[in-house]
């Protein structure tokens, strides 16, 4: 990880300024807003391991209210940002959901208006991942962005030991399998929001989301002349009699969407 922007050895009154002006060149528009008294500080290192864009944010008490993301101006709109909680704590705010997060923590945000409000010294760690790699297996990112995947569930656990291990050990890989440990890692990370999904949603909107899912996955794999009702109930982790029931309670069939 290279270190991109830092506030260290900036006089104390010119590092918030610094970083108000970091953020404007890159296209975004937020309002900023210091939470205490202390200096500000900050600390952005970047790095990539095969085709995953990484970046660890340090910084002070913050609240960052996010009103168009950098990422529209940039063309990285269909990207959506993983959040490992590295250190400290922080509120994140999209889509109606406010989340308080913990060291351990994992959450997505996507490239559309948030409010974010972190401790001194929290610490964070941010994927840019393809959206497609969520909607095809959960649905759209509405249903799950600002909803945290928590450091008690294993699948975060694992990810996020995976994630750091590839980071640490990624300048050692061929750049064939940085790219399939990057892929196993993108994958982990949808396996633990789905596991998140899964323990919290009602029975009702669980079954709009696996619905959702399936119908989103067929999308996905419309060039697959062999896709058929078992392989979707098997890549939506649901049995394919609880999915033909998921589909009947709509007045649709499975293999008329396919």
């Amino acid at each position: 990880m290279q270190t991109v922007f830092s506030t260290g050895g900036l006089h104390p009154r010119d590092s918030f300024k610094r970083w108000r002006d970091a953020l404007d060149a890159q296209g975004s528009t937020v309002d900023l807003r210091q939470l205490d008294d202390a200096p500000f500080t900050a600390k952005v290192e970047s790095g990539t391991v095969g085709p995953l864009q990484i970046m660890r944010l340090s910084q002070s008490a913050l609240r960052t209210e996010i009103r168009k993301p950098a990422a529209s101006v940039q063309g990285r709109e269909g990207m959506v940002t993983a959040t490992f909680k590295l250190a400290g704590t922080s509120n994140s705010f999209q889509d109606g959901r406010d989340a308080s997060v913990r060291a351990g923590d994992l959450y997505i945000l996507d490239h559309r208006p948030a409010v974010l409000t972190t401790s001194a010294g929290a610490q964070a760690m941010f994927l840019e991942l393809p959206r497609e790699r969520f909607e095809s297996v959960l649905g759209p990112t509405q249903l799950y962005t600002a909803l945290p995947a928590g450091a008690d569930l294993a699948s975060t656990a694992l990810a996020t030991t995976f994630i750091k291990e590839l980071i640490s050990l990624g300048h050692k890989l061929t750049p064939d399998s940085a790219a399939r440990m990057a892929s196993v890692g993108v994958d982990l990370i949808v396996a633990s929001i789905a596991e998140r999904l899964a323990r919290e949603i009602p029975r009702p909107l669980h079954g709009t989301v696996v619905v959702q899912r399936a119908k989103a996955f067929v999308e996905a794999n419309l060039s697959d002349p062999t896709l058929d009702p078992p392989q979707l109930a098997a890549a939506v982790g649901v049995s394919l009699r609880r999915l033909q029931e998921l589909f009947h309670e709509r007045g649709q069939h499975i293999s008329d969407w396919i």
